[in-house]
């Protein structure tokens, strides 16, 4: 058996107390792979920004609000863990400053700055050793050369790529490429069964057999 960091959904970045910036991230996917990793027998801990959806009972849940969260709790984490599968959704970027008060309508333009804040899934591949990670790329354009440029700098094992089609949709459209930017499966509908064949090929080609629970008659 296996233990399986993922983390999963969105976060947020607060300009004021009332409004954050975030993304579209439902969670669906991050569930669904946790149902997956379960149902082959492995042991699941997720690390989950602000969602709707309900984690398997037998999983760890930490819930976190900030991308900065999100890394705390998974980096400690990934320590006791055999790989990590980073599906979330982190907000990429945060204000320079944050009011500690709402901010109030005055009729004039605001400039708001903003800086980047820490990649999850490259600071825990730059620590992975001899853990797998399994990293999720978003992208609207140049699809797997972008990937594959994400796969390289978070020190990615297999990187999944989809669209923005997916967030908060019950469906996804995938394609999971290697170092060697070979497409390993390419797969499309219910999340759940993206997840169910995703995990599969994770099973086939980073879990080593010895942590598979055994099946079927002795």
């Amino acid at each position: 058996m296996a233990r399986v960091l993922i983390t999963s959904g969105p976060t947020r970045q607060y300009l004021d107390p009332v409004r954050y910036l975030t993304n579209a991230s439902s969670g669906k996917m991050g569930r669904a792979l946790a149902e997956a990793a379960t149902q082959c027998g492995h042991e699941v801990v997720i690390v989950s920004g602000p969602v709707d959806v309900s984690y398997p009972s037998t999983s760890v849940v930490y819930k976190v609000i900030s991308t900065e969260e999100m890394l705390e709790i998974a980096r400690r984490e990934f320590q006791a863990c055999d790989g990590l599968i980073g599906v979330a959704a982190p907000c990429d970027y945060r204000p320079l400053q944050v009011a500690d008060h709402k901010l109030s309508k005055d009729g004039s333009p605001r400039l708001l700055q903003l800086v980047e804040t820490p990649d999850v899934v490259a600071t825990l591949g730059a620590q992975k050793g001899n853990r797998w990670v399994v990293g999720f790329a978003l992208e609207t354009e140049d699809h797997r050369f972008r990937a594959i440029r994400k796969l390289e700098q978070k020190s990615c094992d297999l990187i999944v790529l989809n669209d923005p089609t997916a967030m908060d949709s019950d469906s996804n459209s995938v394609e999971v490429l290697d170092g060697d930017g070979r497409v390993l499966l390419s797969k499309h509908g219910l999340k759940e069964a993206v997840a169910q064949a995703l995990f599969s090929l994770i099973n086939d080609e980073l879990v080593p057999p010895d942590w598979r629970p055994l099946t079927g008659d002795p």
